[in-house]
Order: C-alpha cells, then structure tokens, then sequence
C-alpha cells in the first residue's frame, strides 16, 4: 500500500479544529498531497478557511492551488444552492415542505460559510403520500425522472427517485437510506423533522438525533471513503446530542453497527465528541470490530482505498454486514437486475 505523505497534515487540520494542529504546516510534496487530498474529499473550501485561521503558510504553488479548488466549489454549491430554492418554492406551490437531507443545507447549520463543504446534487425527503405531486411539481422545473437503477427490485431497494435537468440533479427521497439489505424509511423521520427556513423558503431538517443516526448510516454505506462525512459528524455532535435518544434511534432502524462505524471513526480520527458508553451500546462483535480498524485506518482512508479496489470495496460490504443474510439477497438482486435488466431500460 502506498504512503499518503500528506494524510498526517490534513487529518491533524481536521482532528485538531477548532484548535491549531500541534505540528506545523506541510511543506514541499507534502504540502501538495494536503491540497489534493482535501479537494479529493470534499472539504477544500473549510481546508482553505482553517489553513487561514490556524496560521499555517502553505507553499505558494499549493496555497494558489488550494485557492483555485476553492472557489471551484464554492461556484458548484451556489448552483446546487440555487436549485435547492427552486424546488424548496416549487413544492411549497403543492403545499409540501421536505427534510432538506445533507448538502447545502448541513452545510449551512454546520460549517462557518455553507460553500466551504462540497456538494453536487439537491436531497430532499418528503413522505410517500407526497412523492407523486413532488415529482410532478419537480418536473415543471425542467427536471426529467431517471429511469431506477433498481430494475423490479425497486420496491425492495430503491429509496429515491432520480430528477436531472440542466439545472442539476435533485434526488427526491421517500427512504432516507436502503443499502446493506435493509431500508430507513422516510416517514418517521419526516414526522419527527423540525421546522426551518433557508432565505425565506419554508424547509424541515432532522431532529438532531435521526441526523446523527443518519449520517453515520450514510457514511457506512458508502465504507467512509469521504473525511467529510466524518467531520460532518464532528461538527453535529460538537452542537450537542442526547446521546441515549441517538442510541435508541440506531437500534431502532436495525442497523446500529453501521452507526457505530461512523461514529467510532469520527471520534478515532477526528476527535468527535463521542461517549464511550454510547459506542459500547452500539458496538458490533469483537470481529467485525477488529476488522473495521484494519479497514478503516486513517491511512487507508485518506486515500480512499477501498473506492479504488472492487473486490476490497466488496470484501469490506460483506464482512462487515450487521446481517450477512440481508446482504446476500441484495447482492443477488443486483446480480439480477444486471443479468436480467427491465425491458423499458
């Protein structure tokens, strides 16, 4: 395995905030591997701020670098933004207010600027009463329904629809999540969302514990190949958390070892705010726990590893699946639906 010379630098930016990192600012090729790896997960932008505030110099051809892929994000977030709007007013028309999931909008509640943190595409959630009168509201927009990756499995493993137009991608949730073999679904968790405003439109957030479940099963699914999603968790639990209500919530949705993952790193890696009893509550076997740090060491996240490997992406699904029975029938779905792939494809 390769050596990421500059993995030490940003996860010390990143573990140390709001603080200054005890070690210095990188310098030479490391300085570069630091820029790079920053834009390569997500955080640019907030790099870009904390270098300024803990008082690091950077090499001028990795400070102007750093810069570039800044204002890069910054311009890709503001179209996201403006889309997130559009629909946010669309579907106020119909008279639905979503759960405005990720993104711009987490951004907004957790980071000092919004642009700071890398976004692509607008998630909303709405109750499944309300996804068709959505997708009829989005649709006037300009935006055209992708056809589900899902094949005749959908009902089992979709948990979005797909709306992609000139303006960009909104993805209209009615399950939070579905991966692993098992799904969140949505309802609950728009019955529990608390109202917001973004620039004068009406939108909902998750309670702060259904967010902390959430984003910690988000990050799982996808193995935590993001520093984002990580310090996303840092940042959360930083505002506070009844940790015995995240608890409740993670068994709850059958799932809780992918929440312990997600929050175990964050606190490892990054420092997060994280009770000792709450992981203990959320905890895997001994196994599968032993196997999570082999997978998830900072080295091999910094460099997104398992993204780069097929076959160590897969290992990692199934060894460290809460139930390997679910996990299977997924996989064999999928081989399904590739095999057998639905006539209007």
């Amino acid at each position: 395995m390769t050596t990421s010379v500059g993995s030490s630098a940003l996860v010390a930016l990143l573990r140390s905030w709001p603080l200054s990192p005890a070690r210095g600012a990188p310098e030479g090729d490391e300085a570069t591997a630091f820029v790079r790896g920053a834009v390569r997960h997500g955080l640019a932008g907030f790099v870009a701020h904390a270098v300024g505030q803990v008082g690091w110099e950077l090499p001028a051809d990795s400070s102007a670098l750093l810069r570039r892929e800044s204002l890069t994000g910054a311009a890709r977030s503001l179209q996201v933004k403006a889309l997130l709007l559009k629909s946010l007013e669309a579907l106020a028309s119909e008279g639905i207010v979503p759960v405005s999931l990720k993104g711009y909008g987490l951004a907004l509640r957790l980071y000092p600027d919004p642009l700071q943190r890398a976004t692509r595409d607008v998630d909303l959630l709405v109750s499944r009463g309300e996804v068709e009168t959505a997708v009829r509201s989005l649709t006037g927009l300009g935006l055209t329904a992708r056809p589900t990756r899902d094949g005749r499995h959908a009902d089992l493993d979709s948990h979005h629809l797909e709306l992609e137009g000139k303006a960009g991608l909104v993805e209209l949730h009615f399950r939070a999540l579905a991966g692993w073999g098992r799904a969140l679904e949505g309802d609950a968790l728009v019955s529990r969302a608390v109202e917001g405003a973004l620039e004068g439109q009406r939108v909902r957030w998750l309670c702060p514990e259904d967010e902390a479940v959430y984003l910690a099963l988000h990050a799982s699914h996808h193995l935590l190949q993001r520093l984002a999603w990580l310090f996303d968790l840092k940042l959360l639990a930083a505002r506070g958390l009844d940790w015995d209500r995240v608890v409740e919530g993670a068994r709850g949705t059958g799932l809780p070892q992918l929440v312990f993952h997600g929050w175990e790193v964050a606190r490892r890696l990054l420092g997060a705010p994280v009770p000792e009893a709450a992981l203990e509550a959320l905890a895997p076997p001994w196994w599968q726990r032993r196997l999570a740090r082999r997978f998830f060491t900072e080295e091999r996240l910094v460099e997104t590893e398992l993204v780069r490997s097929r076959p160590r992406w897969m290992a990692a699904k199934l060894l460290l699946a809460p139930e390997p029975g679910a996990m299977l029938r997924y996989a064999l779905r999928r081989l399904d639906t590739a095999i057998r792939p639905p006539s209007d494809r």
